[in-house]
């Protein structure tokens, strides 16, 4: 069985090298995988993922010059992906290799499995700044109002799909920035998948490039896709 994980990695110079040999590691002896990093910043990250890959060729390089935004990173990774399942982790280390693999072992009789730190059972280490978590808990609020997900985390950045879920629901994926992961597991639900949460240890890293003021432009993007499709293609989840 093939894995695929893409790993966005937009200026992470200073982690990226070990983010992608502990998961490396992690994957090694268990399958056949792929890691698939997609750069589309401005530091060294893309040549110290050549220099990776020039010793291992299950590690890939998508390099952008221009900014693709998180969304429009996993969406070429997913394109590219062969793997029978398929993930994406986020390249902070705010979840760790071990925990990841807790939603792998989880993915049978589910359609997906997503990282939560909003369900029994998870344990923060270090938690985001006020601010961060209170924006972080409307905007769940109002994504769960606007699209009936009832998914109590649907930010936190890892994820793991079985093939035929993604193929179903790629081609219709509009959103490029944090606010993808929402349509995401809309359009999943949507096609009549099942999503489980499992809960997680998670610690928050310095240097996220998610900032405050993506929060309203997030939202505006989603209920811009949610309603350009009026409510045909829309069912209860």
């Amino acid at each position: 069985m093939k894995f695929s994980l893409i790993i966005p990695a937009y200026n992470e110079e200073e982690r990226i090298e070990e983010v992608v040999s502990s998961y490396s590691k992690f994957l090694s002896g268990k399958y056949d995988y792929e890691i698939i990093i997609v750069c589309d910043g401005t530091d060294n990250t893309a040549r110290i993922i050549k220099r990776m890959a020039a010793l291992d060729a299950r590690i890939q390089l998508m390099e952008f010059r221009e900014r693709q935004g998180k969304g429009g990173g996993i969406i070429h990774g997913l394109k590219k992906s062969r793997g029978d399942i398929i993930a994406f982790v986020d390249s902070d280390k705010a979840v760790l290799p071990q925990e990841f693999g807790r939603l792998v072992n989880s993915l049978d009789g589910y359609g997906c499995v997503i990282a939560s730190r909003r369900v029994k059972g998870a344990r923060i280490i270090s938690d985001r700044p006020y601010l961060r978590r209170f924006s972080s808990l409307v905007f769940n609020m109002m994504v769960n109002t606007l699209f009936n997900l009832n998914i109590r985390d649907t930010q936190c950045g890892a994820k793991v799909f079985k093939k035929k879920v993604i193929e179903d629901v790629l081609p219709l994926l509009r959103t490029r920035g944090f606010e993808f992961d929402v349509e995401l597991l809309w359009r999943i639900k949507n096609k009549g998948y099942s999503i489980k949460e499992i809960p997680i240890i998670w610690n928050h890293n310095d240097g996220s490039t998610f900032s405050l003021r993506y929060s309203f432009s997030m939202f505006v993007s989603l209920v811009k896709t949610r309603f350009s499709l009026g409510f045909k293609e829309v069912k209860k989840c």
